[in-house]
């Protein structure tokens, strides 16, 4: 059980991180400074994280939801991401 607290706290605070991370994406409309690799890697890293608490048989559905929660802001920012490369694109080229 102690384990499980652990494990959430961790996920937990990868979570507090996303959203801002997000928002910071979102308002400064540049891709300047971000590293699609990393944002890669993290998402790979849940899509193997919520695997194998499916695999591991009766997932807790409260730790299994973060891991979720996480992955699906991971993505947001991965889709911010190219949006803001393209409008980094344009910026250069009316330049």
């Amino acid at each position: 059980m102690i384990a499980e607290i652990f494990e959430i706290i961790m996920i937990v605070c990868f979570g507090f991180s996303w959203p801002m991370n997000v928002i910071k994406s979102w308002k400064t409309r540049t891709a300047k400074g971000k590293s699609l690799a990393f944002l890669l890697l993290i998402e790979t890293g849940y899509v193997f994280g919520i695997a194998g608490k499916l695999i591991a048989g009766s997932p807790k559905w409260y730790v299994l939801f973060f891991y979720i929660l996480n992955f699906t802001m991971v993505g947001l920012d991965i889709i911010l991401y190219f949006r803001n490369r393209h409008l980094d694109k344009e910026r250069d080229a009316g330049q």
